[in-house]
């Protein structure tokens, strides 16, 4: 049979797509000379009536003739110009404006993809098209233009910079990156004039910015054109080489997928369903990530070819699936609805695999016409139905949150890299749906955790995060969430953000809010703490205390580089400033030409009172790990440049090396008389391996009111082991609880405390 004759061929494919067959390149593939004039043949002749016919179609008279004015502005614009290809430029803006009048985009929306050039390459003001085409036109125009005039550190910088306009620009009109989508897509069919290089420097930002947002925002036919373009273009080898493979798979298919076609092309209208049937193919991309992916030669991929059944009503898409169950038996598993629980960006269809004729695979996908053309389209169809505001009222929903998502993580961060950063987290295509506690659905990005979903429902939510339970019971925070899971998040107004939440959340919104507030309570704990050190400074060098509005502090700051009182506090407490430096600078003589070893001296010899350690001073305090200081202990603060003052033991070898080095930034500090609980210190526990000694020794802990953060055990395979233990206690004293409690276990031989 055709397809059993199939399936042990090409089994070697995979590995000739990895090498890449040296195919020999055709004499017309090399790049075109650009020509020093224009060409006055045909060929080179860029036409306007193929875009007029289109837009007249949808577009009134009025609307047609500014369009043509847009044109004749830019044909002027770019005279003289021409592309790597030595077409006329001028051609490229029409190819651009006749992809987005496909998607019947407003008059405004034409004009600026005729313009989106002429900002970034002939230099026309934003002010001039204002004045011209109307302010909607200039903005986008301005939102599409990339920042090339800038200057950047690096090539890296300008390209998140120029994404992060375009994308904010988005934010605000979403007609921004349908034009830059349509205009990649044309650079992309036109990429072979250029040279290798920049063919694969271009394909990849497609494949990495661009054709994700194509996915984002719904529009699928153009997100499977990009992919197979970019494919082409990183790899034509292995383009060429599975592109003759699928062509000689279609033919010998063809055979067991007519049957199939000529199946359920009976049984629908027996059923009484009227029902348009296609074919449809993997793209070529797809199949090969899939290869790659499960590591199978392209003749085990089966799941090539699959139909779409378009009907007329959404119950007739679950009647026409019920009716294909009836006829072929369903792959278990293979069942997605997607339209009860639409995906992301507003795809809605259903997804069965059958097992058809000789063991075949095959997909098929149920949806109606309008969600067939949404999901084509995506957020483009919006212009095409803006006048039922009931069929689209979701996908605007969906896409008016994305975006919105968007402003709120640019409000908190600055870095156009980190921007960046966040957003490609959100343009991951898979998802995973959960429900809230009131059977609400959530989607979220695969691999996403109850911190994600925290975040999703609110940002004071994620902020206060405690514990979460999952369908009912208590699961760590780092939890993978699955589709289907039932969330509930238990929170506490104590509760602050963790630096180690960023190691597991997935979604850029809540990484920015994380990042976002631990940058702000540092800050504020950094100002708060310098202040002590400050007064600490003023008291031992025998000054007044400044006012917070003294002119000394504006002197300071201006001399400095400084912006304001607080940034040179918050300096201080992170240990970038000396706060004795700083305090002499108040003194009545002499202020501004104090010596800092001079300052330092008279600091360190007077005898002052020291800083008062609570041990829940946040951020700009902090308990040594390398010896875990606790309430009781003799201890020593060192301020630490960007880290604020740091708490050892005076016995600390750690701290001992690092005051040899640097004396002047270590200061006298001591324990508040009420400290904080649950400090953590280590214990070295060498035991005798008998069974049951782990669980004795938990209990003993556990009975003694304290609790094992984190065990590990070095076993040498003899008869002792020693288990590496970090415990939470409240001071010295409870501490030697713990470890008496401990020796009641008669397998213990040894307890030592970590000290450095």
């Amino acid at each position: 049979m055709a397809f059993s004759a199939l399936r042990g061929a090409s089994s070697g494919l995979l590995a000739a797509l990895k090498k890449g067959p040296r195919l020999r390149r055709k004499k017309n593939a090399k790049h075109p000379p650009k020509p020093a004039q224009p060409d006055t043949g045909a060929n080179t002749i860029a036409s306007l009536a193929p875009l007029s016919e289109i837009i007249s179609g949808y577009l009134d008279p009025k609307d047609v003739e500014r369009v043509k004015e847009a044109y004749r502005f830019a044909d002027q614009a770019h005279l003289g110009q021409f592309r790597a290809s030595g077409e006329p430029y001028i051609s490229h803006p029409i190819a651009v404006t006749e992809i987005c009048a496909g998607w019947k985009l407003d008059a405004d929306s034409l004009m600026a993809a005729l313009l989106h050039d002429v900002i970034e390459d002939q230099g026309i003001s934003k002010q001039e098209l204002a004045e011209k085409f109307g302010a909607d036109v200039s903005e986008i125009v301005d939102g599409v233009s990339k920042l090339d005039r800038l200057e950047f550190a690096t090539k890296a910088e300008q390209q998140a910079e120029s994404f992060r306009k375009m994308l904010l620009a988005m934010a605000r009109d979403v007609r921004v990156i349908l034009i830059k989508l349509a205009d990649r897509l044309h650079n992309m069919r036109t990429l072979g004039a250029v040279g290798t290089e920049k063919r694969r420097r271009v394909a990849r930002e497609t494949l990495e910015i661009y054709t994700p947002i194509a996915h984002r925002l719904g529009l699928n036919a153009l997100f499977r054109e990009l992919q197979d373009l970019c494919f082409q273009a990183i790899y034509p080898d292995r383009h060429e080489v599975l592109k003759k493979a699928l062509m000689a798979a279609r033919g010998n298919r063809r055979e067991v997928l007519g049957k199939i076609s000529d199946a359920v092309r009976v049984a629908l209208p027996a059923a009484g369903i009227e029902a348009e049937i296609t074919g449809r193919e993997k793209s070529l991309y797809s199949i090969y990530n899939k290869m790659l992916e499960q590591k199978k030669s392209f003749s085990e991929v089966l799941d090539i070819y699959g139909f779409r059944v378009i009907v007329h009503t959404l119950p007739e898409c679950y009647l026409a699936l019920g009716t294909l169950h009836q006829l072929y038996r369903p792959v278990p598993g293979k069942f997605k609805d997607y339209v009860a629980i639409p995906k992301l960006n507003g795809y809605q269809s259903l997804h069965t695999t059958v097992v058809g004729p000789y063991g075949t695979p095959v997909e098929f996908q149920f949806r109606t016409r309008e969600m067939d053309h949404i999901a084509e389209e995506g957020v483009a169809s919006h212009w095409l139905y803006k006048d039922d505001d009931v069929t689209l009222n979701d996908l605007q929903k969906r896409t008016h949150q994305w975006l919105q998502s968007l402003l709120d993580i640019q409000s908190q961060t600055g870095d156009s890299g980190e921007f960046l950063e966040h957003v490609k987290v959100d343009l991951f295509p898979d998802a995973v749906y959960v429900f809230t506690p009131q059977g609400k659905i959530l989607s979220l990005p695969r691999g996403a955790t109850p911190v994600d979903f925290a975040y999703a429902i609110h940002t004071d939510v994620g902020n206060q995060t405690v514990a979460s339970k999952i369908n009912g019971e208590f699961a760590p925070l780092r939890t993978e969430l699955k589709s289907g899971d039932s969330v509930e998040i238990v929170t506490s107004p104590a509760s602050r953000p963790s630096a180690q939440w960023l190691n597991y959340v997935r979604t850029g919104r809540a990484r920015s809010e994380i990042r976002h507030y631990l940058r702000t309570v540092k800050y504020e704990e950094s100002v708060a703490f310098g202040q002590r050190l400050l007064n600490q400074a003023f008291d031992q060098l025998k000054l007044p205390h400044p006012d917070s509005d003294d002119p000394e502090w504006e002197k300071l700051a201006k001399g400095s580089g400084a912006s304001s009182r607080d940034e040179i506090l918050a300096d201080i407490g992170l240990g970038k400033r000396l706060a004795a430096v700083v305090a002499r600078r108040f003194a009545p003589e002499n202020k501004l030409l104090a010596t800092t070893a001079a300052a330092v001296d008279e600091f360190t010899s007077s005898a002052g009172s020291p800083i008062v350690i609570h041990g829940n001073e946040g951020q700009a305090v902090q308990l040594a790990p390398c010896c875990g200081p606790l309430p009781g202990d003799a201890i020593i603060g060192g301020i630490r440049l960007g880290h604020g003052l740091v708490v050892h033991m005076e016995e600390c070898a750690v701290a001992q090396r690092a005051r040899a080095r640097e004396p002047e930034r270590w200061i006298p500090v001591v324990w508040d008389t009420n400290t904080a609980r649950h400090l953590s210190t280590r214990l070295d526990v060498t035991v005798i391996n008998e069974r049951g000694v782990l669980g004795r020794l938990a209990a003993e802990i556990t009975e003694a009111d304290s609790n094992i953060m984190h065990l590990t055990m070095q076993d040498d395979a003899s008869a002792t082991g020693v288990l590496h233990l970090t415990v939470q206690v409240d001071s010295r004293k409870h501490l030697a609880q713990v470890i008496r409690a401990m020796r009641h276990v008669p397998q213990v031989q040894k307890i030592v405390r970590v000290k450095g």
